[in-house]
């Protein structure tokens, strides 16, 4: 005979319903982008009254801050080729995985100022810390562009689905794209490609 489940309580129902709502939050922002999301269409998705989304996050505003908010990767303080392993293993896993959060806000940021602050608060120390670790006079740059590469091959993968990336392997685009983070990460510039002092 199968025992009942436990009930739950109170704060667990709670906890349950926030993150039925925050799912399907994200999904939406992730899908449509913050201006065409509404209270209404999040509530349906979770199956929950809008006035409860209202309840527990107030304006589609909070909803949205909750919603996209964005772990921070955590990058060793070594050298170039360090930053190039986590840097990969971090886009791996985002590109075996729809990173809905991530999509909520590339998604929303064109259109929606509170996304491209938050955008940028999120990858703006990490962003140090890759400079920090190049060992070029360019390293800023060079840290842009891996940036860069890193958010492309996300929105080209999940959110504009052209080409191959929508469905290649993950293995098969990290090979691919390791060479040129290791070089962007690691290696001096030919002497033909380095700017005088002063050049603009």
């Amino acid at each position: 005979m199968t025992e009942p489940s436990p009930r739950l309580t109170r704060a667990q129902q709670r906890r349950q319903t926030e993150d039925s709502i925050l799912t399907a939050a994200r999904q939406m922002f992730a899908e449509l982008g913050f201006e065409r999301t509404t209270i209404r269409a999040v509530a349906r998705a979770a199956g929950v009254d809008a006035g409860l989304v209202m309840h527990y996050y107030g304006t589609k505003d909070n909803l949205f801050s909750r919603a996209a908010e964005l772990p921070a990767d955590e990058l060793p303080s070594g050298g170039g080729e360090e930053i190039v392993d986590v840097l990969l293993a971090s886009l791996a896993s985002r590109l075996d995985g729809e990173p809905v959060a991530s999509l909520a806000v590339l998604r929303s940021m064109l259109t929606n100022t509170d996304a491209a602050e938050r955008y940028r608060a999120a990858a703006e120390p990490q962003l140090s810390q890759i400079i920090t670790a190049i060992p070029t006079e360019d390293a800023e740059l060079r840290a842009s562009l891996l940036s860069a590469i890193v958010h492309g091959v996300i929105i080209e993968r999940y959110l504009l689905r052209l080409g191959r990336l929508a469905d290649a392997s993950p293995d098969r685009i990290i090979e691919l794209l390791r060479p040129c983070f290791q070089t962007l990460a690691t290696a001096e510039l030919p002497p033909s490609l380095v700017r005088p002092a002063g050049a603009n």
